[in-house]
């Protein structure tokens, strides 16, 4: 890479091989900041025995596991510290909790000394930041000598600046896009009458991820209703025994519940062109909130309308009537009829899924990676 060109340094825990949106929005930023002109290096944990992909920028692996627990927050932090001078004159950009974490401790040794600090936050980890008094100052003082602080979501972003005001004038709205390796399908060909409606979950196994609200609003549709349709969950990693759960709830639902296990990406395609229905009631749990969704625009690419809660930063990844329908959470009765509204009326789900097409367009990962670090030579813009 030419030798002029400004240097990009991006630390994530969440990189290839692991899986996920902020796994997915790592790589992109870093794919759209060389694009943009930047000379891109990623730093990641091992990558086990999973090949190394042909990236469009360099990747440097870390002797460390890709986990977030604090073994392996201190391993990050010394990673960095003793490859502190390779920070000097670059634009340090911590896109996931993990590196601003170990950035938490650092910050107090003198790192990053000569860099640009720039900063992705999704939501939860303000919360917890905030929750305890030794993070929360430390986060304030992180936040304050940050250059930029990007924000997935409006949402996020009155988060942020509710609980660190002091960050106000450094925020960027960087919402994330469909892959630049999506395969976009055509639009999706009409059922023909009979057989069941296929309504699908594509997400980890996760309390917050909220499948049994699907189940339970399922099972409270009119008979007739139930009759129609099947209901596919796509995910692994079960936490808080919630696999268990799910699949006692599966066995005592008078209609089809699959729990197809960890799907990979490109049998993803396969999934959305057989549903009528996505559905990802994201709920809260615990200090964990919902801070976009890439997995709704996906299913909306699909031409595939959405049901979903009304909660955190989805209402910026679903626009209820027109590519989907959001509901309050814990509103079950809501829920049901937000089902039995599509499972009913096709020119309905033809319409938000349509919808969903268009919107999954609007977004870009050029100008996201352009509105937070800049076109080099230019300054960032604010939002």
């Amino acid at each position: 890479m030419a030798a002029d060109r400004p240097r990009l340094l991006l630390i994530s825990h969440e990189f290839h091989p692991h899986r996920g949106g902020i796994a997915v929005y790592a790589a992109e930023m870093a794919a759209a900041a060389g694009r943009l002109g930047y000379e891109v290096e990623v730093w990641a944990p091992e990558a086990a025995s999973s090949p190394e992909r042909d990236w469009p920028f360099a990747v440097r692996r870390l002797p460390m596991p890709p986990t977030h627990d604090l073994p392996s927050q201190w391993r990050m932090a010394g990673e960095l510290h003793a490859h502190r001078h390779a920070l000097r004159g670059a634009t340090l950009y911590l896109p996931e909790p993990g590196p601003i974490l170990a950035m938490l401790f650092l910050q107090y040794f003198g790192v990053p000394k000569g860099a640009r600090l720039v900063l992705t936050l999704h939501g939860s980890e303000i919360l917890r930041l905030h929750q305890r008094f030794g993070t929360r100052l430390a986060a304030g003082r992180l936040f304050a000598r940050a250059d930029r602080i990007s924000v997935v979501s409006r949402h996020t972003r009155d988060l942020l600046l509710g609980h660190f005001p002091s960050a106000a004038g450094r925020v960027a709205l960087t919402p994330g896009a469909l892959r630049t390796d999506f395969p976009l399908a055509a639009a999706p060909a009409r059922r023909a009458p009979g057989g069941r409606l296929v309504i699908l979950t594509v997400a980890r196994l996760h309390p917050r991820k909220g499948q049994l609200h699907v189940v339970g609003a399922l099972r409270a549709l009119p008979a007739e209703l139930r009759a129609r349709v099947e209901y596919r969950i796509a995910g692994a990693h079960g936490k808080e025994g919630y696999d268990d759960a799910l699949r006692a709830a599966a066995a005592a639902a008078d209609f089809p519940v699959r729990l197809l296990g960890d799907v990979a990406d490109p049998d993803l395609p396969g999934l959305y062109a057989e549903a009528d229905v996505f559905a990802m009631t994201s709920v809260p749990h615990k200090l964990s909130v919902e801070g976009f969704g890439l997995v709704y625009l996906e299913a909306g690419a699909h031409g595939v309308p959405v049901v979903a809660h009304a909660i955190g930063g989805v209402p910026e990844a679903v626009v209820d009537g027109e590519t989907g329908l959001l509901v309050p959470p814990g509103d079950t009765a809501a829920l049901t009829a937000a089902f039995a509204r599509l499972i009913e009326d096709p020119d309905l789900r033809a319409r938000l899924g349509e919808g969903g097409r268009r919107h999954a367009r609007r977004h870009s990962w050029d100008e996201s990676a352009r509105t937070l670090f800049g076109q080099p030579g230019a300054p960032a813009s604010a939002s």
